[in-house]
């Protein structure tokens, strides 16, 4: 008997039941840094049984292809795991967000030219593989231009031209008025027109995506990760509807709210809301935070005189940044974090939501190093502990910690919640140089009395504090 005779439609609807319910505990898990491992590998054995039940379930003409796609992702996605850098991550996110997007604009492309002649009185098919359609492409461009300005192969400032906001306007109108003219041309039987404004729908998306994400500064750009990111669980969730996959839709609607959910709670993090992200430039002011540039004096150490400060701290507050993931210092992060524990100082780590370029970064990167998670503290977990705190060291983090957020009415971060870290008794900002952070915007922590910078790389400068201590205890 044919295998496939034993996958009847209620053996299928039970195995997509028990794929979606790993794809939920697995999201669930995705909450905590401790189960996060776990869940991703649910979510990862839920899509393998969701794709096995699609390929019992559906009329496959070749398997071979099938199979030899399969194991070309395969190779190509352990060689992605292996080879990209923690620093190369944002950009892997935004691809693969992005490719998300581009599979929903390829499915809703095939399902198309293939329904033609089935769904003219099918409002709903068509509407669904319409907007897999506009979803995915700009989900798809939008993520490479994304990725690119993280790559900094595109200036990561906002890139603005006149009448941008009504072009944007004019290319969502357009999409929409080309959806009605598609639908309305193939219900009259002209084929041949509707195939031509279809192609035409997909190029215009193409470009709204593009014109988009690049009007939005560098500092905003962990939020257009997170929203790029909702955007193709949108896309696969339409996909769904076009396919009639209950496990795709309930998927993709998992995704699209988690997504859209994450997203909000950033921009609240940045005191700024997602109109304001999409449509306001952020980081096209640049100069001096705002109209008002910081005064005082810079003051610099060595990481021998930081080790001899550190050695009389009783406790000390790391606030890791996307310098920490450029330097890769993260492992040697962790051995001088357990080196001041054995000499009986309390040392813990506050995350900022925003902190590096995409969500959950920092995290990523001190769980790759084994930091334990019981030292892991968000802002609002730690924010009031820094006023009785001796030391901070800031590993490459700059616009999470800038006091202009609190200080200073005409700087573009006005309003966005930081890290109190000037409120300790000493700061040890760590970097290459005097440069501003991805946004572009000056830093007034640097000029503080209690503000010692310490150049270089982070994590040389890391090793010379663990070398100084390591001296003073000989």
């Amino acid at each position: 008997m044919d295998i496939k005779s034993y996958f009847t439609p209620d053996v299928i609807g039970a195995v997509y039941l028990i794929a979606v319910i790993l794809f939920v505990v697995g999201l669930k898990q995705l909450s905590h840094p401790r189960t996060a491992r776990n869940g991703n590998l649910l979510s990862s054995l839920g899509m393998l049984i969701g794709i096995v039940a699609t390929l019992f379930d559906k009329d496959i003409l070749r398997y071979d292809v099938i199979v030899a796609g399969i194991l070309l992702g395969a190779v190509i996605g352990t060689w992605m795991a292996k080879t990209v850098q923690m620093t190369g991550m944002p950009q892997m996110v935004a691809l693969l967000n992005g490719f998300g997007g581009l599979a929903s604009y390829i499915v809703g492309t095939s399902e198309y030219f293939s329904r033609q002649t089935q769904l003219p009185g099918d409002l709903f098919n068509y509407a669904t593989v319409i907007l897999s359609i506009i979803i995915g492409m700009i989900t798809f461009s939008g993520s490479v231009i994304a990725a690119l300005k993280l790559q900094e192969v595109i200036d990561g400032k906002p890139i603005l031209f006149f009448g941008q906001k009504t072009l944007n306007a004019l290319l969502g109108i357009g999409a929409f008025v080309l959806s009605v003219l598609i639908i309305l041309n193939i219900q009259n039987g002209e084929l041949a027109n509707a195939e031509k404004m279809f192609v035409g729908l997909g190029v215009l998306a193409f470009v709204l995506g593009i014109t988009l994400v690049i009007p939005i500064g560098g500092a905003d750009m962990p939020v257009v990760v997170s929203l790029l990111n909702s955007y193709s669980g949108i896309a696969v969730a339409m996909t769904g509807f076009v396919l009639s996959n209950s496990a795709l839709i309930v998927v993709g609607t998992l995704v699209g709210a988690s997504g859209i959910i994450l997203t909000m709670i950033m921009t609240k993090a940045m005191n700024r809301s997602l109109l304001n992200v999409l449509f306001g430039g952020f980081g096209a002011t640049v100069s001096g935070g705002g109209g008002i540039a910081p005064t005082g004096t810079i003051k610099s150490a060595s990481p021998e005189e930081a080790g001899m400060i550190l050695d009389t701290a009783e406790s000390v507050i790391i606030v890791p940044g996307y310098g920490m993931a450029v330097s890769q210092a993260q492992h040697v992060v962790k051995k001088l974090t357990e080196y001041l524990q054995k000499k009986g100082k309390t040392v813990s780590f506050a995350i900022h939501p925003v902190a590096g370029r995409m969500p959950g970064h920092m995290n990523v990167l001190l769980a790759e190093a084994g930091v334990s998670y019981d030292i892991l503290y968000d802002m609002d977990q730690i924010n009031d502990q820094f006023s009785n705190t001796d030391v901070v060291i800031i590993i490459g983090a700059n616009d999470v910690v800038n006091p202009a957020a609190k200080t200073n009415p005409q700087s573009p971060i006005y309003g966005m919640p930081v890290l109190n870290v000037e409120e300790a008794r000493t700061v040890f900002m760590l970097k290459r140089s005097m440069n501003p952070g991805f946004a572009g915007i000056d830093n007034e922590l640097f000029y503080k009395n209690n503000t010692l910078m310490v150049f270089g790389d982070a994590k040389k400068t890391v090793e010379g504090f663990l070398a100084s201590l390591e001296e003073l205890d000989k």
